[in-house]
């Protein structure tokens, strides 16, 4: 099992993050907000070819939407979440609420295909709350009670990603497209409000400037082998992931099944199952290791899209796909953080950019090679490229930094 040397905790870390227990209602509170945050994302999914529809262009120039939204989670991973480690977050947090509402608002009004873009692109701009909530959670927490408190957190934030695709799906059917955004809109002014009641002030201890923050990111990546292996892991596996979802609306609309939006949103039901192995990942990556987890995860994620090329004419082969594919992807993911928040306690909000931007850059290339596959080979293409990106992260997982490791250079581990 990965372990690393704790640095000194910050005379300015919070009294909680020592020794007062988190309330359950906190809590709660952190991992719903994941769930309705994390939703902006992944809203326009389900509504691809509405979307495209509605503008007039092509499935491979409508799935641009989920592109560029990922795009704009992916900067904001990478400029605005390393403040957590020096601006108070709970004024960050709400800023950043705000900014949702207005881009969500935004995109239901969009008057052209351009402007639907511009916006989506600060949707995923203004959504990346729950990485500032999680190393949140991480330092308000108990160190007895860490671990616990982020999987329930990150499961919230699990739920909301497969979930948003059944309310979108099926409200995009029923009322339109522009429904969804809207109602995402007034749902991120509500959740700013009781944010800014119950949310507790947090002030971290990086003292240094902006400059030498986004510095120190460079520093982390080189000279944490696990970082960067966890990193490239989760981007591939992310990749995969979204080449999936965003062509399962295309292939659910056409022959044999001639599906709208309001199925392909129910596969998000079916997906969140993938959920629950947030909590057992986390506790096999305790008990066997973060490497063992990781293969476990990977497997499953062959042998989802194995079953899932047969899925072209079989609605039971996408269901029993689907279940596989994000259990392993939400076990190496679960893993990969697990062991990476370990590395070094007051950076945590640093750790999670790095790992999180190579994520969300893998999740942006998953979605343009799913669309251009889908142009091309139609869903034997799809297939061919999630497998691609599911067996890059196999040869990561398996070579990348080994040699250093044996030098003694990187983590310990265990399987």
């Amino acid at each position: 099992m990965e372990k690393a040397p704790h640095a000194a905790e910050s005379p300015e870390s919070t009294p909680a993050s020592h020794s007062s227990p988190l309330p359950p209602a906190l809590v709660w509170l952190m991992s719903v907000t994941c769930a309705l945050v994390v939703a902006n994302i992944y809203y326009n999914q389900p509504l691809l070819g509405e979307i495209g529809r509605t503008f007039g262009k092509t499935e491979s120039q409508a799935s641009l939407v989920a592109t560029v939204t990922q795009l704009g989670y992916t900067l904001c991973m990478l400029l605005v979440v390393p403040l957590g480690d020096k601006l108070e977050r709970k004024g960050l947090i709400l800023v950043m609420q705000l900014g949702a509402a207005l881009c969500m608002a935004a995109a239901a009004w969009a008057p052209s295909f351009g402007v639907l873009l511009g916006a989506s692109l600060l949707i995923g701009v203004c959504s990346a709350v729950p990485q500032l909530l999680l190393p949140m959670a991480a330092h308000l927490a108990p160190p007895a009670d860490r671990g616990r408190i982020v999987g329930q957190i990150m499961s919230g934030l699990l739920i909301g990603i497969l979930l948003s695709r059944t309310v979108s799906g099926y409200v995009g059917a029923h009322l339109g497209w522009r429904t969804v955004f809207g109602g995402g809109a007034a749902v991120m002014v509500l959740l700013g409000a009781v944010l800014a009641w119950r949310l507790p002030r947090d002030q971290p201890a990086f003292r240094g400037t902006y400059a030498s923050l986004m510095t120190s990111l460079l520093t982390l990546a080189r000279t944490l082998p696990l970082l960067r292996r966890s990193a490239l892991i989760g981007g591939f596996m992310f990749a995969g992931f979204s080449v999936f979802w965003t062509t399962l609306v295309f292939l659910l609309e056409g022959p044999p099944f001639h599906y709208g939006a309001d199925v392909a949103g129910f596969f998000g039901l079916i997906g969140a199952v993938g959920a629950l192995a947030a909590p057992l990942a986390g506790r096999t990556a305790d008990t066997r290791g973060s490497d063992f987890a990781i293969r476990i995860g990977v497997g499953l994620a062959v042998l989802a899209y194995g079953i899932l090329f047969l899925g072209n004419t079989a609605l039971a082969a996408l269901v029993v796909g689907v279940i596989l594919l994000d259990v392993g992807v939400q076990a190496t993911h679960i893993a990969n953080q697990t062991r990476i928040f370990a590395l070094i306690p007051e950076a945590r909000s640093r750790l999670n950019t790095v790992y999180m931007t190579a994520y969300f850059i893998g999740g942006a290339l998953g979605s343009l090679v799913g669309g251009w596959a889908w142009t091309h080979a139609r869903w034997p293409g799809v297939c061919a490229a999630g497998l691609g990106f599911v067996a890059l992260a196999f040869l990561v997982s398996r070579f990348y930094g080994r040699a250093k490791e044996a030098e003694g250079t990187g983590e310990r581990t265990s399987s």
